[in-house]
């Protein structure tokens, strides 16, 4: 819940400059590509911050935070799209910008697995410094 809320309160907090002055001057696609190196430092650093703060020591308790994160974000996603602007599911998927959304559905991928991976990144390097003590 907590990285949910990290990338979630960073997102729409972008989202808002990104609306009110950043597509209007330069257009939908680039204001959203322009917002995506940010989103990506954010979650590197909600992942980092998360893994530490609740020590998470599996993999599995690690992978289930990140995807979990990631469910969330969608459904406040779509909930707004569909229930607060008034859209068809449909429309609101259909009118994503293609290029734009791909880097989207990388960036929710790697937050979906970032977790994961530092717990994994952390495992291998607890085992090579055991090795070295050896």
């Amino acid at each position: 819940m907590t990285y949910f809320a990290w990338v979630f309160g960073a997102g729409f907090v972008l989202g808002v400059v990104r609306v009110t002055w950043l597509v209007p001057r330069i257009g939908e696609r680039i204001a959203e590509l322009a917002e995506m190196p940010l989103m990506f430092i954010v979650i590197v650093l909600a992942a980092r911050w998360v893994v530490r703060r609740f020590a998470l020591r599996t993999r599995s308790a690690s992978l289930a935070t990140g995807i979990g994160a990631v469910v969330l974000l969608l459904l406040a996603e779509l909930t707004f799209a569909v229930v607060l602007q008034a859209r068809p599911l449909i429309d609101y998927i259909a009118s994503r910008d293609p290029v734009s959304g791909s880097v989207y559905l990388a960036l929710l991928l790697l937050m979906a697995l970032l977790p994961w991976l530092l717990v994994r990144r952390a495992a291998c390097r607890g085992v090579v410094r055991g090795a070295n003590r050896l």
